[in-house]
């Protein structure tokens, strides 16, 4: 496997060639694999900052942020996929901790909201997540809206 290589953009920033790498990523995770037929494009990714880890051309893992006022009342990230040949490896959790300590330090006293898939709802917790919300289906999918106090808060 080749080196793996961090890139945190702008939906502008990235080029013809990674936006489909990402876009076909996403799909493979959450349309092929999760047999879940959804709208992708839901207009979120044009003012989001897309945090992309990269194995040479290939997506090994992803996620987006999106700023306050966007989907959530607070700053949120969503869209997070470890790509199949990555999994088991750490790297989704490296690359929460590290988007999360990012946007710690550039904005200190912000909380965070996901909405997260309900069977990841420990997964989420480790961050320091607490559940927000009862149990809502999204996509066929159970879900749960997940909060994450502002970093000064934490102990």
């Amino acid at each position: 496997m080749s080196t793996l290589r961090w890139q945190w953009c702008t939906l502008h920033e990235l080029s013809p060639k990674a936006l489909y790498a990402v876009l076909v990523a996403r799909s493979l995770v959450f349309v092929v694999e999760q047999s879940c037929a959804y709208q992708d494009a839901d207009g979120y990714d044009l003012d989001a900052e897309h945090v992309t880890v990269w194995s040479g051309d290939d997506v090994a893992a992803y996620l987006r942020v999106l700023a306050p006022g966007t989907k959530f009342t607070e700053r949120s990230i969503g869209r997070i996929i470890t790509t199949q040949a990555f999994r088991g490896t750490g790297l989704g959790r490296q690359l929460v901790a590290h988007v999360l300590e990012r946007l710690d330090a550039a904005f200190p006293g912000e909380p965070v909201r996901i909405g997260a898939q309900a069977r990841l709802q420990l997964f989420y917790e480790s961050f320091g997540f607490h559940q927000a919300s009862d149990v809502y289906m999204e996509d066929g999918i159970p879900h749960i809206e997940m909060l994450r106090a502002a970093a000064s808060g934490r102990g």
